[in-house]
């Protein structure tokens, strides 16, 4: 029979060898350990700017093909009419959310003001050019596959001047920027 202190001693030694492993892990652990390599097919195990800078044209790519076969499939007008858009509806909906993690991790990851304006303004880009996909009733076959290709150009424009500020050191005086509490519980914010 064993004595009862050995085993609570083979406990807690069990115990407190646990917590240290997640104490010291815990600076190991990434911030993207479940992104889809669907979205950040080259960048899922790098930074969270990384991936996000890779998930924009990467998802618009994504609902754009979808958007070009219902083209396809019911013309240029009909593709919006009835239930005709749906999957690129639903496309937009899913990609807001697969953007979502990488999107949190990138603003947290930022270093300075600059940084989170930048990744903030591209993510409005995104979702603007998303929202864009639809053609307009007076558009030619031509005027929106032209249309349809331009949030490119600015997404480059943007992801470049994003890797700019990411790449260059950070002066000395520059704090990174002020991160918002959480409300307390039972206290309504403003």
């Amino acid at each position: 029979m064993q004595h009862p202190l050995t085993f609570s001693l083979a406990a807690m030694t069990a115990a407190l060898s646990a917590l240290v492993f997640c104490i010291t892990t815990s600076d190991v652990a990434h911030a993207l350990d479940k992104v889809d390599p669907y979205i950040c097919p080259t960048m899922q195990k790098g930074t969270g700017i990384q991936c996000f800078l890779e998930a924009i044209p990467q998802t618009y790519t994504m609902c754009r093909q979808v958007k070009s076969i219902e083209v396809i499939e019911f013309g240029l007008i009909g593709a919006q009419e009835g239930v005709n858009g749906a999957k690129t509806e639903g496309c937009i909906d899913k990609h807001r959310l697969s953007v979502a993690h990488p999107y949190q991790a990138a603003l947290r990851e930022a270093r300075n003001a600059d940084e989170v304006q930048s990744l903030r303004k591209l993510y409005d880009t995104w979702t603007a050019s998303m929202a864009k996909l639809r053609p307009a009733s007076p558009e030619t076959d031509w005027g929106y596959k032209l249309r349809a290709v331009e949030p490119y150009v600015e997404f480059d424009e943007q992801i470049k001047s994003i890797h700019a500020l990411v790449d260059a050191p950070v002066p000395p005086g520059v704090k990174p920027p002020a991160k918002k509490a959480p409300p307390k519980p039972g206290k309504k914010s403003p």
